[in-house]
């Protein structure tokens, strides 16, 4: 009965603490119980807010219309109107040549440009005006002997029956004279031929140019025919511009297009010696056939002088030609990129209410769009991008100088 007495003090300290345990345990989660219902009644209740709606913004232009010119741009190589060999017509030493004489150099009209050695041809001409004076003499003598032989004729046939009568052919040296005449004329037409050899030994410009190449030099023999430069002529150039059919339409061509006599102006723009340069040029003709291949018609455009300014339009440039076509009134140039497809542009009101508008394009011009008709002026066109643009949607805009 003494020994139990232990074990049983043991077992009632555990079932105190169990109690404890389970007092502890529930008494926190009605803690957490009123805790969390407390939270939850303090929490404010939360409202839905309709968002607005962003509107897009996009760049925008005023358009003004009015007269607008036509400009069709081709592009080409500046060529001479003329390029020639020089080449003489006889042959000999080169005793002279002129500083013109090089590759590039420049020369005038009339300026001589080399000399062949005169000294044969002005021998020739020796001989041809002795051979001259020979048929002279050759034909007062047969013409003095023609005039005795008449006188004797007549003094043998004194009666009157015979004495109007002109005696034989034969007998007045008639054939004889003819052949002295002509051996005469012989003569100074080999005097002739003789000079114009001698005039021939130099050999002069025949045009304002310059010296493309040269193939000679002072001491060289040269022969008839032999190429001895090339030239050719500053005067006046030419720009070939392959073009489309369908421009021709808005600007003269000379022998092409209906009432185009006068040839529409043009202006020509180099870039040369570092330098931005235009000249003033003018459409003078176009090639008579379309070309098989391409399909285009290539327009020629004339520039006189241009070698008159410094640096000059040199041969071999390729340029960029503006041609000036017809003017369309009314007409308005706007941006590319205000064009959308269809032909349709986005107009915005004063309200910012986008609008579709279907216009009528005359050209395209390098980045601009020529309008004939569908925009008034002063109204606002949308030149920038939307991702879903709908016709009378809300914009906001910004004009392009801001």
């Amino acid at each position: 009965m003494i020994e139990n007495q232990p074990s049983r003090g043991k077992t009632m300290d555990r079932k105190r603490k169990r109690r404890i345990h389970i007092i502890v345990s529930v008494a926190l989660v009605i803690v957490g119980i009123v805790t969390m219902g407390a939270l939850t009644a303090s929490k404010s209740r939360l409202e839905k807010v309709q968002l607005p709606v962003p509107v897009p913004m996009v760049r925008v232009m005023e358009v003004t219309t009015g007269p607008q010119t036509i400009t069709i741009r081709g592009e080409g190589t500046v060529n001479p109107l003329r390029e020639i060999s020089l080449v003489p017509q006889v042959g000999g030493k080169i005793v002279r040549i002129s500083p013109a004489m090089a590759n590039g150099g420049a020369f005038t009209t009339g300026q001589s440009l080399l000399a062949i050695d005169p000294v044969d041809y002005e021998l020739a001409v020796t001989l041809a005006k002795a051979q001259v004076k020979d048929a002279e003499s050759n034909l007062k003598i047969i013409q003095q002997e023609a005039l005795v032989a008449q006188e004797e004729w007549r003094s043998h046939y004194p009666d009157t029956s015979h004495a109007v009568e002109e005696p034989p052919p034969l007998v007045a040296k008639k054939p004889q004279l003819a052949a002295a005449r002509a051996r005469l004329e012989a003569s100074r037409a080999d005097l002739e031929k003789a000079r114009l050899n001698r005039k021939r030994t130099t050999l002069k410009a025949p045009f304002d140019g310059r010296v493309s190449k040269k193939y000679v030099d002072a001491g060289q023999y040269v022969v008839p025919g032999q190429t001895l430069a090339t030239l050719f002529s500053t005067e006046v150039v030419e720009i070939a511009l392959p073009l489309e059919d369908k421009t021709l339409f808005w600007f003269d061509v000379p022998g092409f297009t209906p009432d185009g006599e006068s040839g529409s102006p043009a202006t020509v723009h180099a870039e040369i010696a570092g330098r931005e340069l235009t000249f003033l040029g003018k459409v003078i003709r176009a090639e008579g056939k379309v070309d098989e291949k391409t399909r285009m018609i290539t327009v020629i455009v004339r520039v006189n002088k241009p070698y008159a300014t410094k640096p000059p339009l040199a041969i071999g440039l390729f340029v960029t030609v503006d041609i000036r076509g017809r003017v369309l009134s009314g007409a308005a140039v706007i941006p590319r990129s205000a064009l959308r497809q269809g032909n349709i542009v986005w107009t915005v009101d004063d309200a910012g209410i986008l609008h579709f508008r279907t216009v009528r394009v005359a050209r395209y011009q390098g980045e601009e769009v020529v309008v004939e008709s569908g925009i008034e002026n002063g109204e606002t066109i949308v030149f920038s991008s939307l991702k879903a643009p709908t016709d009378g949607m809300t914009v906001r805009t910004v004009l392009e100088k801001e």
